[in-house]
């Protein structure tokens, strides 16, 4: 019962964070159950595809009542991440995953340090972006009330074949790697697209539960998720992730760089660590 309890807290936390930040639970719920509770590597990534489900599940809804979701961005760009996730899972023992992970590391530090920048130099969501073609054309525009700054923000979606590069890249470490994705899509649309870093981290919790619903088919069916284990944390990560939605609404947006950016180098260094075969 108390083992339960503990998981239970953890995985609210773990939704709290992923909602807030757009990456689901997954980066915190993997290390936990294999080394916290000595669980096998494949339920516990079988659980971490049920967290990402409930937290995008669970934010959704609040995300889409109050307008942080672009609807149009996240189902224009889920094309480039499934392709990609296909094509990395053809490509699995063909192209070297060291290279990849090296990569696609160098890629996360490289947000990193521009997000950095940001904060620096106070450019945030009031900065209007470039005018774009395809983004008009595709009607990627979009507008959301910002209760931080109680305002109601206008914004512009620029880049778009560059997100669309990012996002294709983002489902091709999904399929390639095994990994979880999140963190690529909000520097697609953050970094590369100039969406404001509230509607990014909205869009992306709304894409990774797309993607995650079709792994979490195979993984069923080969076993990899386990009743008694994906329950808590599927309930957990659901009330974490509805708390997670209402805390980002007044959470301004500099803050949530300063959450997001050490763990976008914890992310980035680990993967280029992997790459050069050191684990910790």
């Amino acid at each position: 019962m108390l083992t339960f309890i503990l998981l239970l807290f953890i995985c609210i936390f773990a939704g709290l964070l992923g909602s807030i930040l757009g990456i689901g639970g997954g980066i915190i719920l993997t290390p936990v159950l294999t080394l916290g509770f000595g669980f096998d590597i494949h339920h516990a990534i079988g659980a971490s595809i049920i967290s990402v489900i409930a937290t995008s599940s669970g934010s959704a809804v609040a995300y889409l009542r109050d307008r942080m979701l672009n609807i149009r961005v996240a189902m224009f760009l889920e094309i480039a991440t499934t392709v990609g996730a296909i094509i990395g899972a053809i490509l699995v023992g063909i192209l070297s995953p060291t290279l990849m992970f090296i990569l696609f590391g160098s890629f996360l530090l490289y947000s990193a340090i521009n997000m950095v920048q940001k904060l620096r130099s106070g450019e945030e969501v009031l900065k209007k972006a470039q005018p774009d073609y395809l983004s008009d054309r595709l009607k990627l525009n979009n507008t959301y009330y910002d209760k931080s700054l109680k305002t109601q923000i206008d914004y512009q979606v620029e880049k778009v074949p560059a997100g669309f590069s990012v996002m294709f890249g983002a489902g091709l470490a999904s399929g390639l790697l095994g990994i979880g994705s999140g963190a690529f899509k909000v520097m697609a649309l953050d970094t590369f697209m100039k969406m404001p870093l509230k509607p990014s981290s909205a869009t992306s919790n709304l894409m990774m539960g797309v993607t995650a619903a079709a792994s979490a088919t195979v993984l069923f069916f080969n076993g990899s998720i386990l009743p008694e284990v994906a329950a808590p944390v599927a309930i957990g990560v659901l009330i974490g992730s509805t708390i997670g939605a209402k805390v980002m609404q007044i959470l301004p947006a500099k803050w949530i760089r300063i959450i997001f950016i050490p763990l976008l180098c914890y992310i980035g260094a680990q993967m280029i660590l992997e790459g050069f075969g050191v684990k910790f």
